[in-house]
């Protein structure tokens, strides 16, 4: 990872700050997207600690906002002359529905439209800097979920795990899709399971989500061991050319039927982008 940069989202906790800390340490420069100001400066501090030198920087943006995930894209586009990898990693479950001021259910906002906003802010950068990786964070929680175009955010029949569930097969369509959009051009879309792992995730939810998933991260494993699979695809050489795939403990893993219909793939891109505008 030498004198390579790595822009990545959901980097001051968890799994994300540790495959940032990690990724580092083998030499690459860290530029991250943070909410919070207090941890992104304590990330910041960590960083330049463990490598000393590289520069790392910090952005700040809300990516649950489209118009916010679409503002530090281009902030980073302009200041960063090349980008070796794209981690997407930032997302939440959330136990009632929530609305964002632009009108979007706030899991499917944060869980995949940041994704879609940021690489496609970022992929002219990628695409300069090839050989080039884009790596999305979803979950084994895709299994199960299915998705309905005319009600892709959950307006009826609201579930806090089906509306994490169906964010996290988008993950996947998208992974794919992105997959076949950049075919040729030197950059490999790939996404991971990380694992249930004992982080911050999910402590914004409410009431009984939250008692749950708490008791839950007594059985769940370090966000060393959550973060491996992330920094295995940023950097190992053997997944250079792989591209299109969903990975879990460092080695490909197949999906559901649902997460392999490129039609529905093709359709979530083109809806994403109507969101978008």
């Amino acid at each position: 990872m030498q004198d390579k940069t790595v822009v990545i989202t959901g980097a001051t906790s968890g799994i994300g700050a540790v495959a940032a800390e990690k990724l580092a340490a083998m030499g690459a420069r860290i530029v991250f997207i943070a909410r919070d100001r207090d941890r992104g400066e304590a990330t910041q501090a960590r960083l330049r600690g463990l490598a000393p030198g590289l520069a790392h920087r910090g952005f700040y943006a809300d990516l649950s906002l489209v118009s916010e995930a679409r503002r530090v894209g281009a902030e980073i586009a302009a200041a960063e002359p090349r980008i070796d990898v794209l981690i997407n990693n930032a997302g939440a479950i959330f136990g009632r529905r929530e609305i964002t001021k632009e009108g979007l259910e706030l899991t499917f906002a944060l869980n995949h439209m940041s994704y879609f906003v940021l690489a496609k802010a970022l992929r002219e950068r990628l695409m300069a800097s090839a050989p080039a990786r884009v790596i999305n964070t979803s979950s084994e929680a895709h299994r199960g979920a299915t998705i309905h175009f005319d009600d892709l955010q959950f307006a009826r029949n609201y579930g806090g795990m089906s509306a994490y569930q169906r964010s996290k097969l988008c993950n996947i369509l998208f992974t794919r899709e992105l997959s076949r959009r950049l075919a040729g051009k030197g950059v490999t879309s790939n996404c991971l399971h990380p694992g249930f792992v004992n982080t911050r995730f999910g402590d914004a939810a409410k009431g009984g989500w939250r008692y749950l998933l708490q008791i839950g991260k007594n059985f769940a494993i370090s966000p060393e061991k959550g973060a491996e699979t992330i920094i295995f695809l940023a950097s190992a050489g053997e997944v250079a050319g792989v591209t299109g795939e969903y990975f879990f403990r460092c080695r490909k893993k197949a999906t559901t039927g649902a997460a392999q219909d490129d039609v529905a793939a093709r359709r979530l891109w083109e809806e994403s982008e109507k969101i978008c505008k």
